[in-house]
């Protein structure tokens, strides 16, 4: 792989701020994010990527290509947690595995954000409607998580409200918020984004940047939960990604994605969720420790996405796509 491509991606701002976060919590600054932004700043990135997402989805139209897409989505969001769930079993009981499958099976906005970015600064194309393929992988694995856990539990006396559930999964504030903004984008098409371009566009880059210095912060804060994963769990949040990944690439050629919307896909398939899906299964799995699928999502997978994994899934695409 040229080295080059992770060098790029490393001095990409919104990367560097990120380091300076974890910078900031090793050597012990006082630096803090208030609490209630970060919490808008992740909002207005969904809603960003949504709108313009839905502004580039009605341009494109529903064409074969979208639908396929789309459906690959919906596969590999049920596929990871399966496979990832026998991987894990190997160590793991049954509630611990379901639950990080589950969180690996599920997306990270914010990394497919930052992929976004990554092909901008380097001038690649990329279609919008994929922001349709990171709104449709966010909630199915969170079924099959449950499902996995009702399934293989020797426990049967475990009772929830499948409602309740699945009104977590799709009704969630990020999910409702990234699937609203993209249907508003869809009705409103290129009138709407030149009436809040200034706003979704010229601001979107250092939103990004900042919210990348608190996620930093964050990330830095979950190593010292790593101690009680073990060298199993911290060498699985690398591997899968990669796996995760590679399967997805294999797809995108296979129904011959363009390399920038390859690019996108590989990286929602290699990511894991560190948001939706932890509050869905503290809810609904109580048993599962959330030190374990936290801390491996948002303290190893995240970092190593945004850092080595998009540079390596592009040096993928570049080998498929030549």
């Amino acid at each position: 792989m040229d080295a080059s491509l992770i060098v790029s991606n490393i001095l990409n701002p919104p990367i560097l701020f990120f380091f300076l976060g974890m910078t900031a919590v090793l050597v012990k600054s006082d630096l803090e994010i208030p609490a209630p932004v970060p919490k808008l700043f992740s909002l207005y990135l969904l809603f960003a990527i949504g709108f313009k997402g839905g502004v580039e989805l009605i341009k494109s139209g529903v064409t074969q290509e979208v639908m396929l897409t789309l459906l690959a989505a919906m596969l590999m969001a049920c596929l990871v947690p399966l496979y990832t769930f026998f991987i894990l079993k190997l160590r793991l009981d049954t509630y611990d595995a379901a639950a990080i499958a589950a969180t690996y099976g599920s997306i990270s906005a914010v990394t497919f954000i930052t992929a976004s970015a990554f092909l901008t600064e380097l001038g690649i194309a990329f279609d919008g409607y994929m922001v349709a393929a990171l709104a449709l992988m966010e909630s199915p694995a969170i079924i099959v998580g449950l499902i996995l856990v009702n399934l293989f539990a020797v426990d049967e006396k475990r009772e929830f409200s499948w409602s309740e559930v699945l009104q977590e999964a799709f009704l969630n504030s990020s999910v409702f918020l990234l699937v609203g903004s993209l249907l508003i984008g869809v009705l409103t098409g290129e009138h709407g984004w030149q009436v809040l371009e200034p706003f979704t566009q010229g601001l979107f880059y250092g939103v990004l940047t900042f919210f990348l210095l608190d996620m930093g912060l964050v990330a830095a804060r979950r190593i010292k939960d790593l101690q009680k994963t073990g060298v199993f769990l911290i060498l699985f949040a690398i591997l899968i990604p990669i796996l995760n990944a590679g399967i997805g690439l294999l797809i995108a050629r296979l129904i011959n994605m363009p390399q920038g919307n390859a690019l996108l896909f590989s990286v929602l398939c290699a990511s894991a969720s560190y948001i939706a899906v932890p509050a869905a299964m503290r809810m609904t799995v109580p048993e599962a420790n959330p030190s374990l699928y936290v801390s491996t999502a948002l303290a190893v997978t995240f970092p190593f996405n945004i850092i080595v994994g998009i540079p390596l899934y592009l040096y993928g695409t570049n080998l498929l796509w030549r």
